[in-house]
């Protein structure tokens, strides 16, 4: 899958049909976006793995936008300290290019991701409403609390800087400023033993989700950190997720994850 961002820089991502998938009968698209940010879908991960989804019959979009690694230095520069700029928007221009596919059913698409991923689940949250669902996993809401209570505050702090000084970027890239413009069901899922991104910014983001009457549900695996590693674990991860998309993307009756 191949565009260009905003700026023109050429961007790619892979796009995952599932069996059957045509003009006559277009896929539900799942935009997974990944973690790092430096990093990629170019490896085969366990967690967040495309094929559970389109083995249920979705479409998946991998994007890999600003920020991304093997792209070479400029893919750094055009997203760093801009978290919830250009990132996000090369994400939507894959996301464009991928609907505007037959085979792709634009009316009916979700967003999911994991870490960074999730930061830009959370971002989509408060910035557009043309998703039927989100799922944010292990996301960034509220940076500021973040670069206080993260293992990696000293790299945190070299890109954004003191908080009580530099205060624009804070202020531009952090979701939770924008929590008046939640509307899109979400799933947030954490591990409380992740000191990566500390539960807590998932937690903060549930409640809002509950204080403004959003459809929400909050998936926590108390000892797992900040992926998901077990076996069974992993298999209720997507089973709760698959349940979730079915029923807001696809319509389809409600029912509990049977390993829940």
């Amino acid at each position: 899958m191949h565009t260009t961002g905003d700026d023109g820089f050429a961007l790619r991502g892979w796009l995952v049909l599932p069996e059957g998938a045509t003009a006559e009968h277009p896929a539900p698209l799942l935009v997974l976006t990944h973690g790092g940010p430096q990093g990629s879908w170019s490896d085969w991960p366990w967690l967040w793995n495309p094929w559970p989804f389109a083995a249920r019959g979705y479409g998946v979009l991998l994007p890999d936008p600003a920020l991304s690694s093997g792209y070479g230095q400029r893919m750094q520069e055009r997203g760093r300290g801009d978290f919830g700029g250009r990132p996000y928007r090369d994400v939507l221009a894959l996301t464009d290019a991928a609907l505007a596919r037959a085979d792709v059913d634009p009316h009916r698409t979700a967003l999911a991701g994991w870490s960074y991923g999730g930061y830009l689940a959370n971002r989509a949250a408060t910035r557009t409403d043309r998703f039927s669902a989100l799922v944010s996993h292990a996301g960034l809401w509220n940076l500021e609390s973040l670069q206080a209570a993260t293992d990696l505050h000293a790299y945190f702090r070299s890109i954004f800087g003191d908080p009580r000084v530099l205060r624009d970027r804070y202020e531009a890239d952090s979701p939770h400023l924008e929590a008046a413009a939640l509307t899109t069901p979400m799933l947030v899922v954490h591990g409380g033993a992740d000191a990566r991104v500390p539960e807590g910014q998932s937690r903060e983001l549930y409640h809002e989700l509950q204080r403004r009457d959003v459809p929400a549900g909050f998936l926590y695996f108390p000892d797992e950190s900040h992926g998901v590693e077990a076996p069974g674990q992993l298999r209720l991860l997507y089973e709760t997720v698959l349940t979730f998309l079915d029923y807001h993307v696809l319509g389809e009756k409600w029912r509990r994850p049977e390993l829940l």
